[in-house]
């Protein structure tokens, strides 16, 4: 069973790899967003492709703007680091529970 445990702990690993540098683009996205950047620079454009339909359902549940901050990068951060600190250390304690690592 160290098989499974080994592959249960490199997936959770790499998805806390995944997970944080999405948590990077969704800072840098909404950094960007502060300075009314060219819409055509495809920095912008793939920014916006991958954060947008992310943001898009947040904004829907809980409003597009709360006064003049938009608050959906900030509850993407924090479904994040929620992931990262129970799910996938989870996975990791499950895997080594089979005798990964």
């Amino acid at each position: 069973m160290f098989v499974f445990g080994d592959l249960l702990i490199s997936i959770a690993t790499i998805l806390d790899y995944i997970l944080g540098l999405y948590k990077w683009v969704v800072i840098i996205a909404a950094l960007i967003s502060w300075v009314n950047p060219d819409p055509y620079n495809p920095i912008v454009r793939f920014l916006y492709a991958v954060t947008e339909p992310v943001f898009r359902p947040i904004r829907r549940l809980i409003g597009h703007r709360l006064g003049p901050i938009d608050i959906s990068p900030i509850v993407v951060i924090l479904v994040i680091i929620f992931l990262q600190s129970f799910l996938v250390r989870t996975a990791i304690k499950i895997g080594q529970q089979f005798g990964g690592g």
